[in-house]
């Protein structure tokens, strides 16, 4: 579960709901005084939230961007039904990805932090017109590693016979020590609680229809090679959802921009927000020219 290191959005990013067409979601928007360069769409990963990129609005704002992140479907503080999965078929939520980029009225540069990449991936492959470029996060060419294949069956197990509460009592007695201490958190903030409140905050149905998705996805590489847009993969130096080799042979295959950034892991976003933020700002600028 990712870590955001506040769940308080920092001066200069507004929080609202984002009118679509496909509804209203959640998004924390950030831009740079006077005319931005660009628009990025950020989607964040299976059981994240906009929170998870919350670290990069004012770097990327500085390097003269407008960011937008935004809950999917069912995440946090987007609305979702609770019992229907049809509702969070891959292709529902790659549709939700354009008509939120429709609704931001300019071509945005679209990045998917981990399930959030295999959905910007969906959308890319239905329609790349509203894009500037695609970047994956930690996101691999298919499913997950088998040993968090074996953690999301877990999960699904657990929610079909626990409450949402219930499940995130047990997830809390799972971690180790190391994993409950809040050290290094904003002091102001009740961390526990707030991650708390984001658990219940997604819909049942999501997390066990996208949690399938992660552990089924097919290989659509070549695919998205055909594509022509600028495309970047950006990871941390150690990944334990995809390994750091595969997202390499990835990028190979894409002919795509590879960032590894030192000392993070499966969310560059928020183990090294700066590094994070100086590469993709750097791969935006070089779309521009």
């Amino acid at each position: 579960m990712s870590r955001p290191y506040t769940f308080v959005p920092p001066a200069g990013v507004r929080a609202y709901r984002l009118p679509t067409s496909r509804g209203e979601f959640a998004v924390l928007d950030g831009a740079p005084d006077g005319q931005p360069k660009g628009t990025a769409l950020l989607l964040p990963g299976f059981t994240g939230s906009k929170e998870d990129f919350i670290a990069l609005h004012a770097p990327l704002a500085t390097a003269g961007y407008r960011t937008v992140a935004v809950d999917g479907r069912g995440q946090f503080e987007s609305e979702g039904p609770r019992d229907d999965e049809t509702a969070y078929a891959q292709s529902e939520l790659a549709q939700d990805a354009l008509a939120q980029a429709a609704a931001l009225g300019t071509p945005v540069h679209l990045l998917g932090h981990s399930l959030g990449g295999q959905i910007a991936r969906a959308a890319v492959l239905v329609d790349s017109s509203p894009f500037v470029s695609l970047t994956l996060m930690a996101s691999g060419p298919a499913q997950i590693s088998t040993a968090q294949q074996q953690r999301v069956k877990l999960l699904r197990d657990a929610l079909a016979v626990m409450s949402m509460a219930e499940v995130w009592e047990a997830i809390r007695a799972m971690e180790p020590p190391e994993e409950t201490d809040t050290g290094g958190l904003d002091a102001g903030l009740d961390d526990l609680a707030d991650l708390r409140r984001r658990w219940l905050g997604n819909s049942p149905a999501q997390l066990v229809a996208t949690g399938r998705q992660l552990c089924v996805e097919p290989d659509r590489v070549a695919e998205l090679a055909a594509v022509p847009l600028p495309k970047h993969v950006i990871s941390g130096e150690r990944d334990d959802t995809w390994p750091v080799s595969l997202l390499d042979t990835m990028a190979v295959r894409l002919d795509a921009r590879r960032t590894v950034v030192e000392g993070a892991e499966h969310s560059p976003n928020a183990d090294q927000p700066l590094e994070t933020a100086r590469a993709l700002a750097g791969f935006w600028d070089s779309t521009a020219r």
